[in-house]
């Protein structure tokens, strides 16, 4: 199981946000490449991206710091926040993006998730976000009746290379992972499943794994930054 450390991205700087608040986020690097290289320093293969304030606009914000971290870590990157059209996809995945995360739009333009994942095989992730199992979108503004388990599976033929499913109530929040959702998700569909939210320690990290369910991989942020979890121990915990 991949463990993604978490670079959300908010004017600028590395922050986390608390249940996806923004008027709740605490900075924790101005410099978001430097960030990218420490986690890579400690062994990472992968990282995640979020543009926070692109999320909420609707396009890209921080692309700066985003073009920044590509040209310094090393490692493949995923990007979710403000990415609702062809020609920004094509653009990231151009600048050296390994795969963009899609997630209002999989709600509100689902023919541009698959005509994405068709053009791009295997650089397009869905990204989805909920709340008591109903999904959130437009940066966690907007929250739909849609299912959370319904729209994954309404995806299963289109090819997208992952879902990442986010408990909007435990992020940020250091409560740990809503295991039992996310296995059920992971499931529920055949795409590889990304746990989100709410990971706080090695064992949480150890409960999804042994979930039972094929999980691809879980994101952490808070934990990585507040120090409730070692990267290069982390690592060496799921290698073992």
């Amino acid at each position: 199981m991949i463990l993604y450390p978490a670079i959300d991205l908010k004017d600028g700087q590395a922050v986390r946000l608390y249940k996806g608040e923004m008027d709740q986020a605490t900075v924790f690097n101005d410099d978001p490449a430097a960030q990218a290289e420490a986690f890579v320093a400690a062994g990472c293969e992968w990282l995640h991206l979020v543009d926070l304030n692109g999320a909420f606009a609707g396009e890209p914000v921080n692309g700066a710091a985003v073009e920044a971290i590509l040209a310094r870590a090393g490692v493949p990157a995923q990007l979710g926040g403000g990415i609702r059209d062809m020609a920004t996809i094509e653009r990231w995945l151009d600048k050296g993006l390994a795969r963009v995360i899609l997630g209002t739009v999989a709600v509100e333009t689902p023919a541009l998730v698959r005509e994405a994942a068709r053009t791009f095989p295997g650089q397009v992730a869905v990204g989805i976000d909920a709340r008591d199992g109903r999904v959130a979108t437009q940066g966690w503004a907007h929250e739909t009746d849609v299912d959370a388990t319904e729209l994954a599976r309404s995806y299963e033929d289109a090819g997208v290379a992952a879902i990442i499913y986010t408990d909007i109530d435990r992020d940020g929040a250091m409560g740990g992972p809503n295991v039992a959702a996310t296995a059920a998700l992971a499931r529920a569909v055949s795409i590889p499943v990304i746990a989100s939210g709410g990971v706080s320690s090695i064992d949480d990290l150890i409960a999804l794994r042994d979930c039972g369910a094929p999980l691809n991989g879980a994101i952490s942020g808070r934990a990585l930054y507040d120090g409730a979890i070692d990267l290069r121990q982390a690592l060496a915990a799921l290698a073992g």
